[in-house]
């Protein structure tokens, strides 16, 4: 199963004989993964080259330059490495010389076999196209639940991006799972609880709940807020910063503590904080943690609506 896990992976993006695919792992890796993935994209024909890196300590740390220049020299960059490449200068350069990136941070054994994985990507492109159409124009979104989240985002002049695990087109980047609708908004305030899954911390056994004030974070509370706090004081005050609102689109991703899946279960929506500079934002930070919030109601503009998935 983990084959055709592999095999989807070089459908998803499209990989053709003769293309440079990059397989990017760290020694924390599951050599079977980037085994597969190595195999698959022999099997077409490619030239395949995997590199081996020491495991960053953190989702959006830098790479060596030797790999990210590898990365710049490539048609197609894999990265099943244990913290995400996705928000990092390196995969920025990379996409502007061309290369298509997919990112796969801590995937596993049955994550390549099950779940999010296995989903209809040409379905949640259909369904990611519908509701950024429905989205595209709006200014003010504020997202409500029933554990304590009131916050609004400032979206005006911002564009939503699109993660749905096809890439076909020179340049483009994805998550794999894949299925999610993202956006960098230009102000937050308010009050969010994540009562999901958090970045490096897994599934929460108590929520976390997050200040916010001119699209900062001046306050966490809860039983993990110590731990939390550690992380992002390593950084700096622009680790703090909101750097993302997303919406799940994934009708076969499940809520397992690994955010590379959580973040596009269908029905929740996630808050990120740190580096968005990747999609559009102002801030480079060096970090990336997202919150999965679950069963969230949210008005546009003021208008109630209503998630649909048909």
């Amino acid at each position: 199963m983990i084959r055709k896990g592999a095999n989807k992976v070089m459908e998803c993006y499209g990989v053709k004989s003769r293309e440079k695919v990059l397989i990017v792992v760290d020694t924390s890796t599951p050599a079977s993964i980037g085994g597969s993935l190595f195999e698959a994209a022999k099997n077409l024909g490619c030239e395949v080259i995997m590199i081996t890196m020491l495991p960053r300590t953190r989702h959006g740390e830098e790479i060596p330059l030797p790999v990210a220049q590898a990365m710049k020299n490539s048609d197609v960059v894999i990265a099943p490495t244990t913290f995400s490449l996705t928000h990092t200068q390196a995969k920025i350069n990379a996409c502007k010389a061309g290369a298509r990136v997919a990112s796969m941070p801590g995937i596993t054994e049955k994550m390549m076999a099950s779940g999010g994985m296995t989903a209809d990507y040409n379905k949640i492109n259909e369904t990611a196209i519908s509701l950024n159409k429905k989205l595209e124009n709006t200014k003010k979104i504020r997202v409500i639940t029933d554990s304590g989240t009131d916050i609004t985002f400032d979206l005006e002049g911002c564009k939503w991006h699109m993660d749905t695990g096809m890439c076909h087109e020179s340049g483009c980047s994805s998550n794999l799972p894949a299925g999610e609708l993202y956006i960098a908004p230009k102000d937050a305030s308010g009050v969010f609880v994540v009562d999901g899954s958090m970045s490096s911390l897994g599934i929460l056994d108590s929520p976390l709940e997050f200040t916010v004030q001119n699209r900062s974070v001046t306050d966490i509370r809860g039983k993990n807020a110590r731990k939390l706090n550690s992380i992002l004081d390593k950084v700096g005050e622009k680790a703090r910063n909101i750097a993302e609102f997303g919406i799940g689109l994934n009708p076969e991703a499940k809520l397992i503590g690994n955010v590379l899946e959580d973040e596009k279960v269908m029905g929740t929506v996630h808050i990120a904080l740190g580096d968005n500079s990747t999609f559009g934002g102002d801030v480079i930070a060096g970090i990336h943690l997202d919150g999965i919030i679950r069963e969230p109601e949210l008005f546009l503009d003021g208008k109630r609506f209503i998630l649909r998935f048909e």
